[in-house]
């Protein structure tokens, strides 16, 4: 009778144990799971912030040309401008005399 009481906890404590292992195995292949997909959302991170880089790189490009350009309309104005008023003032006298 003795050795049918200790068979019972035995019994019950190898149930727990494999419960317990199962359950285990459960949430590592949960926390597998919550890995990929933290994996993935980096690769996606990652891939936004180096579609951004380029774009700013692009962008700073563009002012610098747009920049450059400005300039140079400003010089050219310098010279246009007068030219231009001097033909006016020209073509005002030729109407006009």
């Amino acid at each position: 009778m003795a050795e049918q009481m200790q068979a019972g906890p035995d019994r019950e404590m190898l149930d727990v144990l494999k419960r317990i292992s199962r359950n285990q195995e459960k949430l590592l292949e949960g926390q597998q799971t919550a890995l990929e997909l933290q994996r993935q959302q980096f690769d996606m991170a990652r891939t936004q912030f180096e579609r951004a880089e380029r774009l700013n790189d692009r962008a700073e490009q563009i002012q610098e040309t747009s920049a450059r350009m400005v300039a140079a309309a400003r010089k050219a104005m310098v010279v246009i401008l007068p030219v231009i008023i001097f033909l006016v003032i020209y073509l005002t006298w030729l109407i006009f005399r």
